[in-house]
């Protein structure tokens, strides 16, 4: 099945498709830190503000996913902040874009322990394989 990105139910599906996979569990077993996904409009869109995801990863299972509405419910404090246009994310998420190379490059932008992230590369690119599963509308 497909969703539309980014949304609710893109985000509850990529939920499911992380606390259901026994390699990711495996990979991450040690992970700990909250993530803010920031997806910016394309600079073609009409779209005027950011989606932002929350996700709370924590040793192999997501205890948490939702859409913030920052003007509600403020902005969480995450561990790390992920920020790119939604074009970017796309490219990641269709496999067209490598997800280390978006980082290094800044189309994809870091926030948090970068080093932590670098010495986890094997449950970063775990992650990514699974936000890869959950498919996109376009």
């Amino acid at each position: 099945m497909s969703y539309p990105f980014p949304s609710e139910a893109w985000l509850h599906a990529l939920m499911d498709v992380i606390n259901r996979d026994k390699r990711y569990a495996e990979v991450a077993k040690n992970w700990e830190g909250d993530i803010l996904f920031v997806v910016d409009p394309d600079k073609d869109s009409i779209e005027m503000a950011s989606t932002l995801f929350y996700m709370d990863l924590w040793h192999g299972v997501c205890r948490h996913a939702t859409v913030i509405d920052e003007k509600v419910d403020g902005l969480p404090k995450a561990t790390f902040v992920l920020r790119a246009s939604r074009e970017q994310f796309m490219k990641i998420l269709q496999g067209q874009l490598d997800a280390l190379q978006a980082m290094l490059t800044r189309r994809l932008r870091v926030e948090g322990n970068l080093g932590y992230m670098l010495r986890n590369v094997p449950t970063v690119l775990d992650f990514v394989r699974c936000c890869q599963q959950v498919g996109i509308q376009e």
